[in-house]
């Protein structure tokens, strides 16, 4: 027995373009999904009260960078990658000299951009020494003496001859360590967008990707 297989052109010429229309359609599901999840965590981010900067550190790159594939895949990641993880997980900090961390308070103010200022680059702005206060029970201070508050709360240096409105400010709380609150669950979302990727995946084919 002798079998004879010839394909229909036509049949071939409709099979190539359904598996075109199949990497189109993964390749903007991908796309989308990608966007989709860079746009909910940098909500995230924003909703958790950590600022646009951080929020904005979230990127997205869809492979391939070029063409289609029914391999695509979207990768979504950080620049600063050690923050991101210490919100989302909830992490001990620790001080990488073995010293202690300090913690501004309110009277320390803000640096340029709103960054929070080190003691050695706050005595710096403000020409004034920081002094040190071991405190047994709760976490020990450096304080600015001979300081005023200004309107905005900020200690600054007193030109008062006389001492009046003169304070001792606790500028920043020294502790040994501190344990961030966890802040974001990025897993929900990362969830969230690839349990919806193959309905995507069937849109975009259905709409011609």
């Amino acid at each position: 027995m002798k079998l004879k297989l010839d394909v229909d052109p036509d049949i071939a010429a409709m099979m190539q373009a359904e598996v075109l229309a199949g990497e189109r359609a993964v390749t903007a599901a991908m796309r989308q999904a990608g966007s989709d999840l860079k746009a909910d965590w940098r909500g995230q981010i924003t909703g958790a009260g950590l600022g646009q900067r951080l929020a904005r550190s979230i990127r997205n790159k869809t492979y391939p960078e070029r063409g289609e594939s029914l391999d695509a895949a979207a990768f979504i990641w950080s620049k600063a990658p050690k923050i991101i993880h210490a919100h989302d997980k909830g992490v001990l900090i620790h001080s990488k000299l073995g010293f202690y961390l300090a913690i501004p308070t309110e009277a320390a103010g803000k640096g340029r951009g709103g960054a929070r200022l080190t003691p050695g680059e706050w005595e710096r702005r403000r020409g004034i020494r920081l002094r040190f206060i071991y405190r047994r029970n709760g976490p020990s201070l450096l304080v600015a003496e001979k300081a005023r508050i200004n309107t905005r709360g900020t200690a600054v240096a007193s030109r008062s001859k006389t001492g009046r409105g003169q304070v001792t400010a606790p500028i920043f709380l020294l502790v040994p360590q501190v344990k961030l609150r966890k802040r974001l669950d990025l897993a929900r979302d990362a969830e969230k967008v690839a349990g919806a990727v193959p309905g995507l995946i069937v849109e975009k084919w259905a709409d011609g990707g």
